[in-house]
């Protein structure tokens, strides 16, 4: 089953310092939703950005790297800004909360939809995170693809260099 969580906003900008496509998670007061657990390397796991829906998101393509969430009407996911996490770069995002205001329960309301429709849909959603992954280690993308993706393997690196220091 698919969580969504939040990273920490420091370990996305020490990730940064060592490759400028790790995604700025935050917009406004809130933090970027991430979905996951989408797999496990290293004994790291992946996470990967989720993005509201954008009237773009019904005319692109769902490609290697980029999934519309129910052909776009609920956002997309970007898997080439995959993140390697511990336990300690997350916070599981309470999609029970309460809110006050309207904009608060619409996106609450969003990201419930989001994570029911990623859920019934989780085979596809692994294969897709795995397949990028893999062919990104063996160097079998598109340079077109590659250069929209993070480095994995040194983020992986940069990941574990950070969670021994903090």
């Amino acid at each position: 089953m698919l969580t969504l969580v939040k990273l920490d906003s420091k370990y996305c900008d020490y990730l940064r310092k060592y490759d400028s496509r790790v995604p700025y998670n935050y917009k406004g007061k809130e933090l970027r939703p991430f979905v996951g657990v989408l797999f496990t390397v290293n004994n790291l796991k992946y996470f990967a950005p989720l993005s509201s829906p954008k009237p773009k998101h019904l005319k692109l393509k769902s490609k290697i790297d980029f999934w519309k969430i129910d052909n776009g009407k609920l956002g997309a996911i970007n898997f080439n800004n995959m993140l390697p996490v511990t336990k300690n770069n997350i916070v599981e995002i309470d999609l029970n909360e309460r809110v006050s205001t309207e904009s608060q329960k619409k996106y609450l309301k969003l990201l419930n939809e989001q994570l029911y429709w990623l859920n019934r849909h989780s085979n596809v959603l692994y294969n897709k995170s795995k397949t990028l992954y893999k062919k990104y280690i063996n160097n079998e993308l598109s340079n077109n693809i590659l250069l929209r993706c993070c480095n994995f393997p040194l983020l992986e690196e940069k990941c574990l260099e950070y969670n021994k220091r903090n």
